[in-house]
């Protein structure tokens, strides 16, 4: 589980393994794709590169 902040109903909702559709490895991370409980599919990138991709932009 974890919770994703939906673009389409902009709310913030916990998400469930049975609404992950695909997961993807990506030079950038993986590439999470789910469907919100609104029914919008949605993208996360996750993992050690888009951690590092984050902490780097943090700092910038």
């Amino acid at each position: 589980m974890f919770d994703n902040h939906c673009t389409a109903c902009d709310k913030r909702q916990l998400i469930f393994p049975s609404q992950v559709t695909a997961m993807t490895n990506t030079d950038a991370g993986i590439s999470v794709t789910f469907t919100c409980w609104c029914g919008a599919e949605q993208t996360m990138l996750t993992g050690k590169a888009a951690a590092a991709a984050r902490a780097h932009a943090l700092a910038a």
